[in-house]
């Protein structure tokens, strides 16, 4: 079974190193928390929020050693007004045998609003 696992972010910079850095953190902490191999996942789309433009986000990816092989792609959110600003959400597709209750979903930093409906354990 193929499953959506799902994160979101936010940067107070649009700054390289604070892209590549909070990237990097959220997709650590969906990686652990869902027990996720390179090798099960069919392919990941980043999207951005039109503020956070200074980098690829998918850049921090290839800092995992076993991921050059996943497909990644990144694209601009659509500019929905009042919607949250310097966001970076992820979207991970993965072939796994875990029921769709079970994935834990991560919400990071002010992301952590787009979901309030979600346990409070499953966001750090």
């Amino acid at each position: 079974m193929i499953r959506g696992v799902r994160g979101a972010t936010t940067v107070t910079e649009n700054l390289e190193e604070a892209i590549v850095s909070a990237t990097e953190e959220l997709l650590t902490n969906m990686i652990e928390m869902n027990e996720i191999h390179p090798d099960s996942v069919a392919s990941i789309f980043i999207s951005t929020t039109e503020d956070v433009n200074a980098t690829f986000p998918a850049k921090s990816l290839r800092r995992f050693q076993g991921w050059t092989y996943v497909p990644v792609m990144c694209m601009r959110e659509i500019p929905v007004q009042n919607s949250l600003n310097m966001c970076i959400r992820i979207m991970m597709h993965v072939n796994t045998s875990k029921s769709q209750q079970e994935i834990q979903h991560i919400y990071l930093n002010e992301a952590k609003s787009l979901r309030p409906d979600l346990d409070s354990r499953l966001s750090l």
